[in-house]
């Protein structure tokens, strides 16, 4: 049974009303610490004390977050106040495993664009080959004609490689799934209107429309008629999809790239047998149990896009940790020095410290003497280190890093025990597989240690998180011929 917390009044709230409330308390915290610092330059805490102070997150605290987000999710889904929107995604069958043939996904989540092909045996192996763009930053940020656009140039250049490579005829017919990481309500398995745009994405004449036809009529534009988009997903949904091919015992699906999300099989309907719920977890906000610090209200405040949204978002995701780990060091260089009294600061300082976040999270220096990390701050940073300061900058970067994880476990754990609590014996000492996709999973061993450790800590050795790597296209493609 969930118990009620200090915090439960204020979860209840509306969404809004939440984050008005909190924004009014960053404003005033602001005001507070410019005070104390024009009255002593000498704090009593270090920075980094204090920051790992307010990033602990022991098993008290991750066990309110998850009691939290169970409350959020029954909120949602019973179209409450909450910031957990709980969409349908209409997804109610998937396949077996004895499929051959080819499938086709385009896979929309972040600051890249894939296409896939994939080819089954009907054995249950997966042959996948990609193409992957960048999109640019006025793509992100123009009009649906740009994005969706540059988005169909991409498919068209894929399909005349592919033609070229297996001498198929260019109008050979193909059903393509299409993977939109977006908050999108579905009407159908292959319509949706968009809610809202995250992870930097801002073009308004697309809101509120249905992108599948955003993308049909690009389509069409380019002359790619062999192509229907019978199809359409979020990116746990589809890596839900792409995981349970290869292992029966996947229950929950969970992205972390430069966005997260995750969505679960609700196996608690009377009249199909499961449905997948894409649970939207990004928007998760509960100021009374979230261990937030001064560096992640100034970030959520000068987004520009999102400003006051997607909070766990920003605390969990590849797209937001190495803009914390900037912040935090950019203030010990002016307060503490940590660069040396005379250091002077770059114009670029911010983007070069996320540079060297972003790399030093992938260096797994366990030198004595940390020299790999010396070697990068003073190549970017034009910067001699002591031994003292590459340690500093380590401790602050596996301070992010492990609230990052923790609190995503935290998460893992709060759907597995609202399945639990809706199908008594589900999950408890079964076999259950969590899939995992996404870049900041695959690339930062440190972040898949701290994660693991936290669902075994409060589920038991009976959960297992393992990495799936292309799910969430490979899912999309699988389920494009899906009647």
């Amino acid at each position: 049974m969930w118990v009620a917390s200090k915090s439960t009044d204020f979860t209840r709230c509306s969404p809004e009303s939440k984050h008005r409330h909190w924004a009014a308390k960053v404003l005033k915290r602001g005001q507070r610490q410019r005070m104390a610092d024009s009255s002593s330059s000498i704090s009593e805490k270090s920075i980094l004390e204090n920051l790992q102070t307010d990033c602990a997150t022991p098993l008290n605290v991750l066990g309110n977050i998850a009691d939290s987000m169970i409350a959020q999710m029954k909120d949602g889904l019973d179209h409450g106040g909450s910031d957990l929107q709980m969409l349908l995604s209409y997804v109610n069958s998937l396949r077996t495993g004895q499929e051959k043939g080819l499938f086709y996904a385009l896979d929309l989540g972040g600051t890249n664009f894939r296409v896939l092909r994939v080819q089954l045996d009907g054995e249950g192996n997966v042959v996948v080959e990609k193409n992957s763009w960048e999109i640019p930053e006025d793509r992100r940020t123009g009009t649906q004609e740009g994005l969706f656009g540059f988005i169909a140039s991409g498919l068209a250049e894929f399909i005349v490689e592919e033609c070229e490579k297996y001498k198929i005829p260019l109008d050979t017919k193909r059903e393509i799934g299409f993977t939109f990481s977006f908050p999108t309500n579905q009407t159908s398995i292959n319509e949706g209107t968009l809610i809202e745009w995250t992870k930097g994405f801002n073009i308004s004449d697309t809101i509120g429309k249905d992108v599948v036809a955003c993308l049909k009529e690009a389509i069409v534009v380019k002359q790619l008629d062999m192509f229907s988009v019978t199809v359409l997903i979020n990116d746990s949904v589809g890596a839900l999809a792409g995981a349970r091919y290869k292992d029966s015992d996947v229950k929950v699906a969970v992205i972390l790239g430069t966005g997260t999300n995750a969505c679960y099989l609700d196996e608690n309907n009377v009249f199909i047998k499961f449905q997948i719920i894409n649970t939207e977890w990004g928007a998760f906000f509960d100021q009374g149990v979230l261990p937030l610090t001064e560096f992640d209200q100034h970030l959520t405040m000068l987004d520009v896009f999102n400003c006051l949204k997607q909070i766990y978002e920003k605390m969990i995701s590849g797209k937001y940790l190495g803009v914390l780990v900037s912040k935090i060091l950019l203030k010990m260089a002016e307060s503490e020095n940590l660069f040396g009294k005379y250091y002077t600061a770059p114009k670029d300082i911010l983007l070069l410290l996320r540079e060297v976040a972003c790399e030093l999270c992938g260096t797994g220096d366990s030198s004595g003497g940390l020299e790999t990390v010396g070697l990068i701050l003073n190549e970017r940073l034009k910067v001699e280190t002591s031994l003292d300061v590459r340690r500093t900058v380590v401790n602050v970067i596996d301070t992010i890093v492990k609230r990052a994880a923790r609190l995503a476990g935290a998460g893992i754990v709060a759907i597995l025990k609202k399945m639990e609590q809706d199908t008594p014996g589900l999950i408890y000492e079964k076999r259950t597989v969590v899939a995992i996709d996404g870049s900041l999973y695959e690339q930062y061993q440190q972040y898949q240690l701290y994660l693991k450790e936290v669902v075994t800590e409060l589920l038991g050795p009976f959960v297992f998180i393992k990495q799936f790597p292309d799910a969430s296209g490979v899912g999309a493609a699988l389920l494009s011929g899906i009647e």
